[in-house]
């Protein structure tokens, strides 16, 4: 940056570029630690926004978000306060796996993400594009907008989906961001000249429906659930539910209509060649992939209170207009729906992740961080994770504190950020509880036990937050305690026998009927017991007595794990001089330069007695 000739409009110790989830979280990171940080976007009115579906949580993301909350952060809060509608997934199964799902009023959501912005001290918002990253002798000086320049020290790149994007319905192709917002054309050239691999990556959505013209009379209805703990540790009691959701499904009309066009999709005529979502796509791709499949769940879910627009989720689609009728049409429910917009795929640039370090700082340009979908992942719990640790990260680095990584063990945010610096993605990055080895430690319940601490030793998580996890873990540790008080056998035996259990041959603790499968609830309300603890303490201590054996293995796998953590790698190391490394294990480990052994050894690639050659290596250059 030239002083002399470039005009600064503006200083302050941060800019975020994009305020989507990413930008949002990053942006008030910073801000709420001190910093002064101004939030840069392409339009206000996109700030918060919800351009593919109208939610928040879902299998994993929940986790996610849940994990952000107890950080500190805001996704949690703003979904709490403008959900329509709150179901817990996977309950036929494991904890480790259930997820809260919210049905989010988007304009609502929207509009209370950005109050909350406009109110943080510390945080100024402007509606500008900017076109330039500006660095001298490898840091970050500063970004170029079209009004000026703002000097800064930090700078996190939160550009979303928004980056030289078209979107693309059958032969229509437009150079627009999603929803009819413009896009940003500038800035991809200057991160290719700061040296970042870009690529292309494609998304998509559905059409949405005038739900007058809906005949949910032939549609399943899903309500929400009555008794879930809310996404926040703050909130004091779960949303109520406003708004149902419905389902049907599409059948073999639907299919025939979609393989008789196959044609003229932008997805095989070759208009689209980026790479998209595999987890979630396009009702065409799906009707090709899985050809012996004879339908597919179609949710119509409702995208706020003030309007009757109406989400098809499960037919995202880029064909063009008539088939698009046409296939909607051959629905159970939408033969006479109303099409308000239709549905289209949208391409844009991101980067190549393996140029990222785990704190989400750029390895070549110190101060310089990426977020979002930036970073190749989909999905707005994903981008709000990543937001926030980049944006926590650029402020510890600027007041001079040590960074915060998360552990594949402490987090799904570890997780997430572990496998894109380390793996990197090929195709949109989706976070799924499979991903996660460790996800019997990572349940949604125990977020705030796992993470407040933390959170609050970086300065973000507020005074009130970190009062709220004490006393929840308080009651945490004296509910585990009083679990171990014993049932008179008199008492138990007959008890014992509703469950198909002989009588005992003492008096059994409280911990011995959870471990054989007794719920909590029961035991509380024959023996009038623990009914002072709220639901979502008891519900924790249960799942930590009821999978006491598993959480004990698994924080032995955790022990071994971190050991590997611990031995830390040379940022100078030469891999090419290390003798008994293979020829692709040296190419990986010298692209990618792990910070650790574990990270060495989660590298595609590179195997275990890779990992060997440098334990022995490691203790010889320690010598």
């Amino acid at each position: 940056m030239n002083m002399d000739t470039d005009v600064i409009e503006y200083t302050a110790d941060a800019a975020v570029v994009g305020a989507g989830h990413a930008g949002c979280e990053a942006a008030l990171a910073l801000a709420r630690t001190g910093l002064k940080t101004i939030l840069l976007t392409l339009n206000l009115d996109s700030i918060g926004f919800m351009p593919c579906n109208p939610s928040v949580g879902g299998t994993a993301k929940g986790h996610l978000v849940r994990e952000i909350d107890a950080l500190g952060g805001e996704m949690g809060l703003v979904a709490d306060k403008t959900a329509l509608q709150l179901r817990m997934l996977n309950v036929g199964k494991g904890a480790a796996v259930q997820s809260l799902r919210a049905q989010s009023d988007k304009n609502a959501y929207h509009r209370e993400m950005k109050r909350v912005l406009e109110h943080t001290e510390n945080l100024r918002i402007l509606q500008t594009e900017v076109s330039e990253v500006l660095a001298e002798d490898g840091r970050v000086t500063g970004v170029r907008t079209d009004s000026g320049v703002i000097a800064c020290r930090a700078v996190v790149l939160c550009t979303g989906v928004y980056l030289n994007s078209r979107t693309i319905t059958g032969s229509v192709v437009k150079n627009s961001g999603p929803n009819g917002f413009s896009n940003a054309t500038k800035l991809t050239d200057s991160l290719i000249k700061l040296g970042f691999s870009v690529r292309r990556f494609k998304t998509g959505t559905p059409a949405r429906l005038d739900g007058r013209t809906i005949d949910y009379a032939a549609c399943e209805r899903q309500d929400g659930d009555a008794d879930v703990y809310p996404f926040s540790f703050l909130s004091e009691r779960p949303p109520a539910n406003k708004l149902p959701c419905y389902l049907t499904y599409t059948n073999k009309k639907t299919h025939e209509i979609i393989l008789e066009n196959l044609g003229r999709s932008p997805l095989y005529d070759g208009t689209i060649q980026s790479t998209g979502p595999r987890y979630c796509p396009s009702i065409e791709t799906k009707v090709v992939r899985f050809k012996d499949k004879e339908r597919h769940q179609v949710f119509l879910e409702p995208e706020g209170e003030d309007t009757l627009e109406v989400y098809v989720q499960g037919m995202s689609t880029s064909m063009p207009h008539d088939v698009q009728r046409a296939m909607y049409a051959s629905v159970p429910g939408l033969e006479s729906a109303d099409i308000v917009r239709y549905g289209y795929a949208i391409e844009y640039d991101c980067i190549d992740t393996l140029d990222v370090l785990p704190t989400l700082e750029y390895k070549k340009v110190r101060g310089l961080y990426t977020a979002g979908q930036i970073n190749g992942t989909s999905g707005y719990e994903e981008a709000a994770a990543q937001g926030l640790m980049a944006g926590l990260n650029a402020s510890l680095a600027l007041r001079g504190k040590p960074p915060l990584v998360l552990r594949r063990d402490e987090a799904y945010i570890g997780v997430l950020i572990d496998d894109l610096v380390t793996k990197g993605t090929d195709e949109p990055y989706r976070m799924m509880t499979s991903r996660a080895e460790h996800r019997i430690v990572l349940r949604q319940d125990n977020a705030d036990l796992r993470l407040t601490e933390k959170g609050y030793a970086c300065g973000l998580a507020t005074e009130e937050r970190y009062a709220a996890f004490c006393r929840r873990r308080a009651l945490c540790e004296e509910l585990a305690e009083r679990l171990k008080e014993r049932i008179p056998q008199k008492q138990a035996a007959p008890f014992l026998a509703e469950y198909g259990y002989d009588a005992p041959s003492g008096s059994p603790a409280c911990t011995e009927l959870i471990k054989r499968g007794i719920p909590l609830r029961d035991i509380s309300v024959r023996f009038g017991l623990f009914g002072e603890y709220p639901a979502d303490v008891r519900q924790t201590v249960e799942i930590s007595v009821l999978y006491e054996g598993y959480l004990k293995r698994g924080l032995e796998q955790i022990e071994r794990a971190k050991r590997l953590e611990d031995k830390r790698l040379p940022e100078d190391i030469d891999y090419s001089a290390i003798g008994g490394l293979r020829l692709e294990a040296r190419e990986k480990l010298q692209r990618i330069r792990p910070l650790s052994l574990g990270q060495a050894g989660r590298i595609p690639g590179v195997n275990p007695a890779d990992v060997s050659v440098l334990m022995v290596w490691l203790a010889a250059d320690r010598k």
